[in-house]
């Protein structure tokens, strides 16, 4: 097995328009059944900093979240030893990544994705790809895929 092709994608986020000064409309991620989370905010053109951009965690779906240790952009500490910053006006077209074990945490998570107040805003996309999952991901729906192709 090559555990990286037993993966699940989640749609967090779609590429959709431009937000300006608002938050982003988020879809909850189920993690029942996997041990690893990798959280990808994929950020597009921007002319301004993000306000807020954090990971959560519930018990409970659709209500409960608190904050995760560690995952908040501005002020937690990246894998680098530094003080994380929130992407700003000069990070287009970059990657913000969120590596989660999930061993002992709540079952649902959640993105808080907010674009500050520009001129036009900031375009992004958040997936999320779930690992190490108790069963076999084998066929294209079970791996949140509309189409895999596999050499």
């Amino acid at each position: 097995m090559i555990h990286a092709q037993d993966t699940k994608f989640i749609n967090v986020t779609p590429p959709a328009a431009i937000v300006d000064n608002a938050s982003y409309t988020t879809a909850e991620i189920d993690t029942l059944g996997y041990d690893y989370a990798t959280i990808v905010v994929y950020i597009g053109a921007t002319d301004i900093a993000m306000t807020a951009l954090k990971v959560t965690q519930s018990d409970t779906a659709g209500s409960g979240h608190a904050d995760i240790s560690g995952l908040t952009w501005g002020s937690d500490t990246n894998i680098d030893g530094s003080t994380s910053a929130l992407p700003s006006a000069d990070d287009d077209n970059t990657f913000q990544v969120a590596q989660i074990n999930l061993v002992g945490r709540k079952r649902y998570l959640d993105v808080t994705a907010t674009a500050g107040n520009g001129s036009a805003g900031t375009f992004a996309a958040i997936f999320c790809i779930l690992s190490r999952g108790d069963e076999v991901a084998n066929t294209a729906a079970s791996q949140g895929a509309d189409e895999v192709l596999a050499v």
